[in-house]
């Protein structure tokens, strides 16, 4: 468990946020908040990147929160039970010194904020380059191990958010948001697969998401796309990522928390394998509503927690991590939305909250 009430060093931020105490926070903030954990890496040595999404969860809000990438080392280990702590080892700063980027940015410096993009999901090329998906544009955005931008960003065609900065007096064909979330990488590291969080705006079936095909050898999107049917219109999106060849995870999540979360699964898909509908085959594979702990490792629990027990539940708004650990097993993390959701205590905002789970019938 990393602490809600966890900074690093950087400018004051959630000065946007107003004046009165959210959650028992009260802003603005001295430093950066290390928080909204929207996509995880291996880093080698038992270390982690833990990449931040947007900030405060709109363009309006988020201009002092800066984009960055934490390297994190997790401790699963806990004598006694209970949450193990998470130690922060630096961060990488996602920043565009060469002026690649085409449209104006928040800061004069040109270090990246959430109110230039929302990036949901991270990915290593081959060459060790760093690839983001943004949910604003929507589009992929490349920087090199040290967060340096690369490349201008490479958007979707026909997929505009009402916060695409090169909108226009265009309409929109996704919802506020709804760009990219998840991405897989291929096994060589050579091709992306971006998916949508929210369906296109003009799609007669609201439950399709699209995952797209990108090469990172020819920087282009090749035309590929899959389809993959949502259990409910209303749900969304958290993360995808690649088991083992065409093999994916999909986390899809309502957007309840609490006692009123209903939905909370990991979807094994297979890109190798669409139905006669055009639709990839889905298998659920975890209820992250109902996750056995028998020796009830998930204890202690403070007053008023939820889903803590013999019987475990990650009831938050948005679950946006999942990371094969090998064999059956699988590292899944929450976005904590510092400081605004309440999941798994209404009377606290949550903490980001790393967890290893023994998924039966993963391979």
């Amino acid at each position: 468990m990393l602490p809600a009430a966890t900074f690093a060093d950087g400018p004051p931020s959630g000065s946007l946020l107003g004046t009165a105490a959210i959650n028992g926070f009260l802003p603005p903030f001295s430093s950066q908040p290390v928080q909204g954990i929207s996509g995880i890496l291996r880093d080698g040595r038992g270390g982690y990147l833990a990449m931040s999404d947007n900030g405060f969860g709109a363009t309006e809000n988020s201009a002092d929160f800066l984009l960055r990438v934490y390297r994190i080392r997790p401790s699963f280990e806990h004598a006694s039970g209970g949450a193990g702590g998470v130690e922060v080892r630096g961060f990488i700063q996602l920043r565009d010194p060469n002026h690649r980027i085409g449209f104006p940015l928040t800061r004069p410096d040109r270090r990246l904020t959430g109110a230039d993009f929302d990036i949901e999901s991270v990915r290593r090329d081959d060459d060790g380059d760093l690839w983001f998906g943004d949910g604003f544009g929507p589009s992929l955005l490349h920087t090199d191990e040290t967060g340096v931008v690369l490349d201008a960003p490479f958007p979707l065609a026909g997929a505009k958010s009402p916060q695409n900065p090169t909108l226009g007096s265009e309409a929109p064909t996704l919802g506020r948001s709804k760009g990219f979330e998840g991405m897989a990488v291929s096994s060589n590291g050579r091709y992306l697969y971006p998916m949508l969080e929210g369906a296109l705006l003009a799609d007669a079936d609201q439950r399709r998401r699209f995952i797209h095909e990108f090469d990172t050898t020819r920087d282009r999107y090749t035309g590929r796309r899959f389809a993959y049917r949502m259990a409910e219109a209303a749900n969304a999106t958290g993360d995808l990522t690649r088991l083992a060849g065409d093999r994916l995870i999909v986390i899809e999540r309502d957007e309840r928390q609490d006692a009123l979360a209903a939905y909370k699964r990991l979807v094994a898909i297979d890109l190798s394998e669409s139905g006669v509908d055009g639709f990839l085959g889905r298998r659920d594979v975890a209820d992250l509503l109902a996750i056995s702990d028998p020796t009830a490792i998930s204890l202690p629990a403070r007053p008023g927690d939820l889903g803590l027990g013999t019987s475990f539940a990650m009831p938050f708004v948005t679950i946006e991590s999942v990371l094969p650990r090998g064999g059956n097993r699988l590292l899944v993390a929450n976005d904590n939305n510092f400081p605004f959701s309440t999941g798994r205590n209404p009377g606290r905002a949550d903490d980001n909250e790393i967890v290893v789970l023994r998924v039966p019938g993963l391979r």
